[in-house]
């Protein structure tokens, strides 16, 4: 009699989803986060069934984040959490739609991104500035006379900017753009003297010649730049990763996450997504779901910190 209840729960567990998963990217179509989701998507059909990416961009990600939040949790609905959405915004916007501690269920972590600290390597060279032990020294020895540029007020550029004064112990004025793109402009000007920036985004730059990379802001060195040595190799403990993963509304069933968790850890680990991902500049980061939720905690603990101190407010 067992065995007879137990296979039908079985045969449901290995067999594709009839009707199709909806992951929504709280972010616009043709960016990292998307590419990334899309293609995960398209590697778990076989076991999962169709997943459907369904774009809702604005408000710092908050809105898609927060269909997530309150969608039936049954699994149907699935969603992208990113260190904007989960980590930052709730410290940085007055009024939140969403709980980031409490309204998601973890899946698993899919990607870190690292960032790299580069400076304009014209004013480099000017400054004889070759390494980020002579940044420190010249900042220094000149308060106040460098400055760093960043997409705006609370982005990530500004924040891994204020973690890193805070922790070097010197003073470089912020001057925040609209955008990503204005900031790497006024730093390829020389508007700016250096910026923190998408690893991705700064490769064809320091590749040219046009950026010198002083440092990644990941634990360890980038295997993609292994030749640029990691910011903590000079500042211990220092780290501030782009990250992103996937979560499900709070309450959806152990079980339901559990076959989520398989389905997406084995696309992550594949030796093509690799491969792909390595385009971007991108490491998978597969995770349980206990090790994603920890994960989230601590770096919603340690963006509170960093964003008071900056001072920075959307609303």
């Amino acid at each position: 009699m067992l065995l007879a209840l137990l296979l039908p729960v079985t045969a449901v567990a290995q067999a594709p989803n009839t009707k199709p998963i909806r992951l929504i990217v709280p972010y616009a179509a043709g960016g990292p986060i998307d590419v990334t989701a899309r293609a995960l998507a398209e590697r778990v059909k076989d076991t999962l069934g169709p997943v459907i990416i369904d774009n809702r961009p604005g408000a710092g990600g908050n809105i898609g984040a927060d269909a997530v939040a309150k969608a039936t949790p049954d699994g149907s609905v699935i969603g992208i959490a990113a260190t904007a959405t989960h980590a930052v915004n709730p410290w940085l916007y007055s009024r939140m739609p969403y709980n980031a501690a409490s309204d998601f269920a973890p899946i698993t972590q899919m990607l870190r991104v690292p960032n790299v600290l580069v400076m304009n390597a014209a004013t480099a060279q000017r400054l004889h500035i070759a390494s980020l032990a002579d940044l420190l020294r010249y900042a220094r020895a000149h308060p106040g006379q460098l400055n760093f540029g960043s997409g705006g007020n609370g982005s990530a550029g500004h924040l891994a900017g204020e973690l890193f004064k805070a922790r070097a112990g010197i003073f470089a004025v912020h001057i925040p753009y609209n955008g990503g793109n204005p900031a790497q402009l006024a730093l390829l000007s020389g508007q700016v003297d250096f910026n923190f920036d998408n690893l991705a985004t700064a490769a064809p730059n320091i590749k040219s010649g046009k950026l010198l990379a002083l440092a990644v802001t990941t634990r360890q060195r980038s295997p993609h730049m292994p030749d640029v040595p990691a910011v903590a190799e000079t500042l211990s403990n220092f780290s501030v990763d782009t990250w992103w993963g996937l979560v499900a509304p709070a309450g959806t069933p152990a079980a339901v996450i559990e076959r989520l968790n398989i389905a997406f850890t084995q696309a992550l680990n594949a030796p093509e997504t690799r491969q792909r991902f390595a385009v971007l500049m991108a490491e998978p980061a597969p995770s349980t779901p206990q090790a994603f939720g920890q994960f989230m905690a601590s770096e919603l603990s340690a963006y509170e910190r960093v964003v008071k101190a900056s001072g920075a407010k959307v609303d």
